[in-house]
């Protein structure tokens, strides 16, 4: 049976990105591999939509965001950390580790942090000199309004805009420059559609200027080191170089598709899939749904697990539980990266066909149905 990966992470890696992994391993300090960072460098700010650097270093999204706070603040420095989920938790807690206090704006899981939230907090809290946001919030499918908050701290105060778009990265509109935004990072494995082991990172001059400037210790994720490397298409350290020739790959595929019709595929996917949902009777989780990952709640009366063993026995379908307090509660549908409007089908096909198993009635079809009318119009 073959097997249809819809987790948020790792997402599906299309089949010429995988052969592109495999060509070989050209050596990283050749002028054939900086070609390979220098194109590399040039379609990240694109998908960023910024002018200014973006790095690549070889760790998980999760790296991506300790380097933030190592590079970009000292011990004694307040941050506003927003926490709606696991990743938004993870947030509040890394800074503490480096003597950075965190203030936590607690948001209950599946809402969207408001915009007079962040300014309440920031207006209590002057001496803020970052605002820490998740775009999109993996652990419960949920997505904020990030132009209009980074436009409201922007306009407050000069912390700097600090996003985690590890899922939103490719999924969402995001326009670094434009929204001001001053440090942003993704991950691989996600919306770039290659495994993990990559983490992205765009700054802003602002945010150059306070690396120069931090006094946290760092070593590995010293980022002058990878600014002053970037310079000439290189690397301080030895980096994951199948994954940057992948990378480069997947690259070439979003630019060819163009990034507009990128966020627009995954908005109108995003929306077949929440339709066939409830046309199955389920009941989405988030009050403000993500284009990158749906999450919805089990059934009364289902046994998640039973419900989890069907897709993956009858359909060969793998998607994510809940997280923290919602295992088994909900289950998390990605539509995100190398996925299209058959995928879209399938998925809701054999969630139907689970929950009968699981034991749950459900019009023939009606989902299936819904989800095409949606992808007609």
């Amino acid at each position: 049976m073959k097997t249809r990966l819809f987790t948020p992470g790792p997402t599906p890696v299309p089949e010429r990105v995988t052969l592109a992994m495999a060509a070989g391993l050209p050596y990283h300090r050749s002028p054939e591999f900086r070609e390979v960072l220098r194109r590399v460098s040039e379609n990240l700010r694109y998908v960023f939509q910024t002018r200014g650097a973006v790095l690549t270093l070889t760790c998980s999204g999760t790296g991506g965001m300790e380097a933030l706070f190592q590079n970009l603040f000292s011990p004694g420095d307040t941050v506003v950390a927003v926490n709606g989920g696991k990743f938004g938790a993870r947030w509040v807690e890394m800074p503490r580790t480096f003597g950075i206090t965190a203030i936590e704006v607690a948001v209950p899981w599946g809402k969207a942090v408001a915009v007079h939230e962040v300014v309440q907090t920031l207006q209590e809290h002057p001496e803020t000199k970052g605002v820490v946001l998740t775009y999109s919030e993996t652990s419960t499918g949920t997505t904020i309004d990030l132009q209009a908050i980074a436009s409201a701290v922007r306009s407050l105060s000069k912390a700097l805009v600090c996003v985690d778009a590890v899922t939103a990265l490719g999924a969402h509109e995001l326009r670094f420059d434009a929204w001001g935004i001053d440090a942003c990072v993704a991950g691989s494995q996600k919306g770039l559609m290659i495994p993990p082991g990559l983490a992205c990172i765009a700054l802003s001059e602002r945010a150059v200027r306070a690396i120069q400037e931090s006094r946290t210790p760092r070593f590995y994720f010293d980022l002058r080191r990878a600014l002053d490397t970037h310079a000439t298409n290189d690397t301080p350290w030895t980096p994951a170089i199948s994954l940057l020739c992948g990378l480069d790959e997947a690259l070439r595929m979003i630019r060819t598709e163009g990034i507009e019709r990128v966020w627009q595929r995954h908005r109108r996917l995003s929306e077949a899939l929440r339709a066939g949902v409830k046309a199955l009777g389920l009941t989405l989780f988030s009050e403000s749904p993500s284009h990158a990952v749906t999450a919805v709640r089990v059934p009364d009366g289902i046994d998640w697990a039973v419900l989890n063993r069907a897709l993956k026995k009858e359909s060969g379908v793998i998607v994510a539980g809940g997280q923290g307090d919602f295992v088994g509660k909900i289950f998390r549908i990605a539509h995100l990266g190398h996925c299209e409007d058959l995928d879209i089908v399938v998925v809701v096909a054999a969630l139907e066909r689970a929950l009968a198993s699981a034991g749950m009635r459900t019009e023939p079809g009606a989902g299936v149905s819904a989800v095409l009318k949606v992808l007609a119009q």
